[in-house]
This record gives structure tokens, C-alpha cells and sequence, in this order.
């Protein structure tokens, strides 16, 4: 990058500031679900790497899940992978980035949404106004493209109910949802269990 001392033209810099950079305006513009990569996610106030990648090297590092920054003439220095390390040749979606912040995204949303629970008794009108709850949250992201799939049947569901707590966990307090979205393809679903206490908790 431009050397902001004024001392030299350039400077070396690590990528990680300008990767999270992308990471940020990524999420912003098109959604947590959006993968940090291609052609547009351009690594603003980069003017060059220090090591221009081939396809080949391009695809040693991402089978080792690892992202490579890559310079394209005409569209500037890109972040051209969004991978995890899991391992390169997994089928699993947990490869990617935009998977993993996804459900993390809807896990903090989910948990920060429903604090009023702890207030409520453990019964079948608390669990009916959980479901509508997240299932609202969902509706929402499917709305804005975070799901593939034509319907909402497709793109999630929520259960919360005598189907996914035992008796003694109602008795207890504690309420247990299961959250399920697809973060790839229709109907493939990543599912969540989130555990609440209600007022009954001990």
C-alpha cells in the first residue's frame, strides 16, 4: 500500500486489515451469508502483492484452505477465496467461511432476541411465541436471498416443542429450539440447538 509516512512509495503490509476490510463491507452490502470473495471483494487501498499467483498456486493453496489475494488487471487486488480449514477434500459445508459466520450470525441473533424467555413458564404458549419468533427472524433473511429455494420449506424451519425437550427438561425450565437453515442447497439443512432457561430454571 502507499506509504501514508511519505518516506517511500509502498510499503508491505499483512492482508489480514484489508481482508477483514472486504469481510465488513461484504456483510454490509450483500449479508453475512455472501461469501468474502471474487470479483467483488476488492481489497480497497491495496496497489499491488508482493507475489503474483498462478492458477496452479491458486489451487495448491485453497486445497490447503487457504485464501490467496490474487491482482487481476482491469479489477484490481481480490480476495479469491473464502474457505475454513477444514480439510480441502471434505464434502461438508463447514468449508465455508460465509456458512460457518452464517450460523453464527443467526445463533447470536436467535440467543440476543429471545432474552425475554427467562421471564415465561415452560409451557405450550411460550414454546408457539418462540417458533413464530424465529421463524419471523428467518422469513426475514430468505427475504433478503440468504437461502436458496423457492419456498420457506426449503430454506428453514423451527421446532420447539415436546419434539425436542423431554419432560425433564420442561419441568426444569429449560427450553430447547432446533433451528435449521440451508445454507447451499434447498432442503439440505445445517441444524442448531439452542438452549433457553426460563423463570422455572433451577
Amino acid at each position: 500500500m502507499s506509504d501514508p509516512s511519505g518516506k517511500s512509495n509502498s510499503i508491505l503490509v499483512a492482508a489480514s486489515g484489508a481482508v477483514a476490510g472486504v469481510y465488513a463491507r461484504t456483510d454490509n452490502q450483500r449479508g453475512v451469508w455472501t461469501p468474502p470473495a471474487g470479483a467483488r471483494a476488492r481489497l480497497l487501498g491495496i496497489t499491488d502483492v508482493e507475489f503474483a499467483l498462478s492458477e496452479g498456486h491458486t489451487e495448491r493453496l485453497q486445497s490447503a484452505s487457504i485464501n490467496p489475494v490474487r491482482s487481476f488487471p482491469g479489477h484490481g487486488i481480490l480476495a479469491w477465496g473464502a474457505r475454513t480449514f477444514a480439510p480441502g477434500g471434505s464434502s461438508s459445508e463447514w468449508k465455508y467461511v460465509s456458512v460457518r459466520r452464517t450460523l453464527l450470525f443467526i445463533e447470536s441473533s436467535v440467543e440476543e432476541g429471545l432474552r425475554w424467555v427467562v421471564f415465561e413458564p415452560n409451557d405450550e404458549a411460550l414454546w408457539a411465541q418462540i417458533r413464530l419468533s424465529i421463524s419471523s427472524f428467518l422469513n426475514h433473511l430468505f427475504r433478503q436471498g440468504a437461502f436458496p429455494g423457492t419456498s420457506t420449506r426449503e430454506a428453514y424451519f423451527v421446532s420447539c416443542g415436546r419434539d425436542t425437550m423431554t419432560q425433564n427438561d420442561i419441568r426444569e425450565g429449560r427450553v430447547i429450539a432446533e433451528v435449521g437453515f440451508a445454507p447451499l442447497k434447498p432442503a439440505e439443512f445445517v441444524v442448531l440447538r439452542i438452549g433457553l432457561c426460563t423463570g422455572e430454571s433451577n
